[in-house]
């Protein structure tokens, strides 16, 4: 193993070692550098209690006293440091009623989720792996320390940072974990929607977002996503698809970017094709209204999840528009981007290519050379600073003002008024050219 531990790190070791006590780092830093990969954080465990690391440190923080972590402030940095503790009963899945300080290295050990995540490193010992955890990253393989049911009643979010670990790693999840997962999948709904969030955004940004489908394996979705099982095996006897409707979500998933909007956009974009879905008299399906019942349920969705209001906005703006079309001409992009807005026009241009990349292969070609066009296009009018959204006009609200338009719904009216104008004439956005159009429309108003 490639040991790389930051000087600091090897300082609080050193110190607690000094003082007669044991210490060594432990988690997912130890599992990250046994793969050869750089640890984003450093955490600590000791047979040091609280009051002792204290007593060491002149500068700490109580950042979770109760349950035996002191976080130690160096320069501007904080490192958590732990002591060896055994939780009481887990009487709400989700944390331990009460915990009580223990000596053995092993027992902190055994009550944490993974085997590749149970493992603590000292310079001293070298690894110490009490539950084959390093036997485990070589196979592959996600298993829990120890019983996999009773890790999952001690918290159920367990579950979904099993699938989130996989799809990490690319690991399979052992057999016995699977089947825990599938006989206690209900303990999710103990889990706040905050967490849940958290889980499965890390598991669609990341390298592998097909494993996202394991939440229907082990029927996770019930409890998650509920809205989604509608879609689950939902053929669509369609010439532009090809898939069903969950099979075209993975697959539009895994063709865009690793940004949490753009995931989530994906993942929820037609969720309402489970209930619009009609069979017209040659036995082609369609799904009427689908992005209209979508952007309804992904509301319901993003708020029970608790998204911040500016990425639940981004996603609702991006799946409401993921079926909009327009044709390949230069008035066309001017009218589009107006609609959309040039600061959302490349994210709805990557919606429509990863949607596109889901649908029948034997269209993409065509729809994917066709969707480059608009690309180019829209390029141009940045270079060019093409007028596409009302703060682009030549003129302004105190400008319509000047004119003597009073202010109210009327400069609001009319500044969307001369946008479309000037959309689809671009050689319009002078002020003098405007202040002709506004005369002309106050002439209409007054009519």
């Amino acid at each position: 193993m490639k040991v790389n531990i930051p000087e600091k790190v090897e300082g609080i070791l050193e110190k607690i070692h000094a003082n007669g006590y044991q210490a060594y780092i432990v988690g997912g830093c130890v599992r990250d550098m046994l793969l050869e990969e750089s640890p984003s954080d450093f955490d600590i465990t000791t047979s040091a209690e609280p009051a002792d690391i204290k007593e060491m440190f002149a500068r700490t923080v109580d950042t979770g006293i109760e349950h035996g972590t002191v976080t130690i402030l160096i320069g501007n940095e904080g490192y958590e440091v732990t002591t060896y503790r055994i939780d009481g009963k887990y009487l709400d899945n989700r944390r331990p009623e009460s915990v009580v300080f223990t000596k053995s290295l092993a027992e902190d050990l055994k009550r944490r989720d993974f085997t590749i995540n149970a493992m603590a490193y000292s310079k001293e010992e070298g690894v110490i792996d009490f539950f084959n955890g390093r036997k485990d990253l070589r196979k592959g393989i996600i298993r829990c320390v120890g019983n996999p049911s009773e890790r999952f009643e001690e918290d159920g979010l367990r579950m979904l940072r099993a699938i989130r670990f996989g799809a990490r790693f690319r690991f399979e999840i052992h057999l016995d974990t699977q089947l825990a997962i599938k006989a206690k999948n209900y303990l999710i709904k103990q889990i706040s929607g905050e967490r849940i969030r958290i889980e499965l955004t890390k598991i669609l940004c990341s390298d592998n977002p097909e494993y996202i489908e394991q939440l229907v394996e082990y029927e996770l979705i019930h409890y998650v996503l509920p809205e989604f099982e509608a879609n689950i095996n939902l053929i669509q006897n369609n010439p532009y698809h090809a898939y069903t409707v969950d099979k075209h979500t993975y697959i539009a998933i895994n063709s865009i970017t690793p940004d949490e909007h753009l995931r989530w956009t994906m993942y929820l974009h037609d969720i309402g094709k489970g209930t619009t879905k009609t069979t017209d008299e040659k036995g082609i399906d369609h799904f009427y209204g689908h992005v209209k019942i979508s952007v309804k349920l992904a509301k319901g969705i993003l708020a029970r999840l608790k998204f911040d209001n500016k990425t639940k906005n981004r996603i609702i703006k991006l799946i409401d528009l993921h079926d909009y079309r327009f044709d390949t001409t230069e008035k066309s992009v001017r009218r589009a981007v107006a609609k959309i807005g040039a600061d959302n026009f490349y994210d709805y241009l990557a919606v429509q290519e990863a949607d596109i990349r889901g649908q029948a292969p034997s269209k993409l070609d065509k729809r994917l050379i066709d969707l480059e066009k608009k690309r180019m296009m829209f390029d141009d009018l940045i270079k060019q600073e093409y007028c596409t959204t009302i703060k682009d006009l030549a003129i302004n609200g105190g400008d319509l003002k000047g004119l003597g338009i009073p202010e109210g719904k009327a400069v609001g009216i009319i500044l969307k008024v001369l946008l479309k104008k000037v959309v689809d004439k671009p050689e319009l956005n002078t002020k003098e050219e405007l202040v002709i159009l506004v005369d002309k429309l106050r002439k209409n108003i007054n009519d």
